[in-house]
């Protein structure tokens, strides 16, 4: 169907597809110049010393947990509400998941007491997702995290240029930090992702596994810097290409105005909701400052949310949801419902309104109204 109001518009300007097609007319078009450029230009934004650019958020996500030395016999603790790559990238190194549950449901990711919970003797990292671009307490998961000799991951798929309850960029409180650039995203080139860090041996192990653990890469021996190479471990193929980077390139320079706006659409909405009956609007005006607005979630009753979507369907809006890792068929076996209830609850409860840089005011009451007269039953 064709909807009225999408979660997510990407508006691609013609500084977007110059950018694209001068790297097109140089003939080179995998990793190269560009991504260098683009890798110093994240580092701005992350916070960190090194951003490595690469292919996906997932491999952004497997990469870090390669780079920190995660594989058979060691256990992950990630929360039990988040996208499915958190507990994937995990996997793909023979370590195994532990879930812990979301702080509550009002402040749904999760936090130090939470992880707290979670952890065993065969822990040895965590992965703290800032969910739907709303920072998770990092700075008392890292102390929890120092005292217990753990490495703590920082998903910032969702997140990127958010800030964490103490001010740093996320991504740079952690041990390694994990962007997406995926098409949906607040940086979107299509397919994409980084990873951010201050520890040099960490991004050392990070770009040699991008690709294929070569001790040199193709615009290397191409500039004359290396006939031959060598092969130091098992590594990917997790290269960015230029095209892609060019396009990053050109979108970040507006990457701060965009932000600026959702975070404006954000408080519309929370300036319509908030108050209303059956409505319930998480996050404090403090972590809504903070956030960098991937999403925004509001909260009905979950017998009725099914029914709330449809309406808002019917009125040309679009919604989405994110089912706990624990109820599907390939992690259910971890942990049952009442091992999580905040984490059931927040994920039978919610449903994602649109958000992004081009939605105007008129759009963000036509969807509040909407959404107040379906959970009314009204619509």
């Amino acid at each position: 169907m064709t909807w009225d109001v999408q979660l997510v518009e990407i508006e691609v300007t013609d500084d977007d597809v110059e950018a694209v097609l001068d790297c097109l007319r140089s003939g080179w078009l995998t990793m190269g110049p560009r991504t260098q450029t683009f890798e110093s230009e994240l580092t701005a934004v992350t916070g960190t010393e090194h951003a490595i650019a690469v292919s996906s958020g997932t491999a952004a996500l497997h990469l870090a947990c390669r780079a920190v030395g995660l594989g058979p016999g060691d256990e992950v603790v990630v929360p039990a509400h988040t996208f499915v790559a958190t507990a994937h990238a995990v996997r793909y190194t023979g370590a195994e998941v532990t879930f812990c549950d979301s702080a509550s449901v009002m402040s749904p990711n999760l936090s130090a007491e939470t992880v707290e919970r979670a952890i065993t003797p065969a822990t040895k990292a965590v992965i703290a997702v800032h969910m739907w671009g709303y920072s998770a307490e990092v700075e008392k998961i890292r102390a929890l995290c120092d005292q217990r000799g753990l490495t703590l991951i920082e998903d910032c798929a969702e997140a990127i240029c958010a800030r964490t309850p103490e001010g740093s960029p996320v991504g740079s409180v952690g041990h390694i930090g994990c962007f997406s650039l995926f098409s949906k995203k607040q940086l979107a080139v299509g397919e994409g992702g980084a990873v951010s860090t201050d520890d040099p041996e960490i991004a050392a192990s990070a770009r040699s596994l991008r690709s294929h653990a070569m001790s040199s890469v193709t615009w290397e021996r191409h500039k004359g810097h290396g006939l031959g190479y060598d092969v130091t471990d098992v590594g990917f193929n997790y290269r960015i290409d230029e095209p892609r980077a060019a396009l990053g390139l050109s979108r970040i320079k507006r990457l701060n105005a965009d932000i600026e706006r959702r975070r404006a659409v954000a408080g519309e909405y929370r300036e319509a909701l908030v108050g209303l009956d059956g409505i319930d609007v998480p996050y404090s005006d403090d972590e809504v400052s903070r956030s960098s607005h991937f999403a925004f979630p509001v909260f009905v009753d979950p017998g009725h949310r099914d029914r709330v979507r449809e309406a808002l369907k019917a009125d040309g809006i679009q919604t989405s949801f994110y089912p706990g890792l624990h109820s599907l068929s390939e992690y259910a076996s971890i942990a049952d419902e009442e091992d999580l209830p905040v984490a059931t609850d927040v994920a039978k409860r919610h449903l994602v309104l649109p958000i992004h840089a081009s939605l105007d005011s008129g759009t963000v009451r036509r969807v509040a109204e909407s959404l107040n007269r379906a959970v009314q039953g009204t619509g």
